[in-house]
């Protein structure tokens, strides 16, 4: 599965998901018709977060982090269970 499709699982606006049996609040913004997000992941009642862009080109997909590893980013992705 791709970042992308990793990205396209979660619900655009705010929704809850569990990563690493820690509940996290999760806010998905679209942008250009699509073709760009922005991802922010709080850890609710803890300290940790995820914040990342990511952008997809007629040629290339480009998946920028915000302060942190591209690892931790696609770590988060790969191990998240939607809950609300």
């Amino acid at each position: 599965m791709s970042v992308r499709d990793h990205i396209q699982r979660l619900k655009k606006g705010y929704s809850e998901v569990l990563y690493l049996n820690k509940k996290y609040g999760v806010t998905k913004s679209e942008f250009n018709k699509g073709s760009s997000f922005k991802i922010y992941a709080e850890e609710l009642g803890g300290n940790d977060f995820i914040s990342l862009n990511y952008y997809q080109t007629s040629t290339d997909e480009f998946l920028k982090p915000c302060e942190m590893s591209e690892e931790k980013v696609i770590h988060f992705l790969n191990n998240i269970q939607t809950i609300s």
